[in-house]
């Protein structure tokens, strides 16, 4: 049997995780593999009850209340939904994860990075992904796309600023670190599912 492995998406917002969600459920159960999708904010009835407040255009929250709110969500997420599913031998597949936080309330909101990982260390207690698939995208190409598609939410509405800040703090956090496998998402959808494919065939080789 293959060992479970944890799988998150990265991003700013419009670099186009969710297109490519439907193709990464596919190539992994043509792999074999059993896998449990879910994403953050959300994934348990209290993490989506946050996600709706946190995405809230007119919510008004502290950085502080703001960071310790995506944690909270995040802990009840590990306890019910994936530590379980690792510890029953299913692949877990979360649409954004921690990497998220050092990015929004880190790159751009200036949290201090030492506070969240604080935060990280308590919650998390050594758990990490074991592939990070970040999906790259200047953010004025991510702007169009977001505009041409739904109704902004409280942080696809912040200025140009804030979201060039959580793309540099993304690839800081990828640059030298072998979980990250970068995307550039400028390229066709055919281009960047053949590269998906690649390295979710390799992980479960690995597996």
């Amino acid at each position: 049997m293959m060992r479970p492995r944890f799988i998150t998406l990265e991003g700013v917002d419009g670099a186009g995780k969710s297109t490519h969600l439907g193709f990464i459920r596919d190539t992994l159960s043509a792999l074999g593999v059993d896998a449990c999708f879910t994403r953050e904010p959300g994934g348990t009835a209290l993490g989506e009850h946050l996600r709706a407040l946190l995405l809230a255009v007119e919510t008004q929250v502290s950085l502080e209340t703001e960071t310790l709110l995506m944690f909270a969500a995040r802990s009840q997420h590990l306890d019910e939904v994936i530590r379980p599913a690792l510890a029953a031998g299913r692949w877990v597949v979360s649409d954004r994860f921690t990497d998220a936080t050092f990015a929004y309330q880190g790159g751009g909101r200036g949290v201090a990075d030492a506070r969240i990982a604080a935060l990280e260390d308590w919650v998390q207690q050594g758990l990490q992904p074991d592939l990070t698939l970040l999906f790259d995208v200047p953010t004025e190409i991510a702007a169009q796309r977001m505009s041409a598609t739904r109704e902004l939410d409280r942080f696809e509405r912040e200025q140009g600023d804030f979201h060039r800040r959580v793309r540099a703090a993304y690839l800081v956090r990828a640059k030298d670190n072998p979980r990250f496998y970068v995307l550039d998402s400028t390229r066709s959808i055919a281009d960047i599912q053949a590269d998906i494919a690649r390295r979710l065939a390799l992980l479960a080789e690995q597996a």
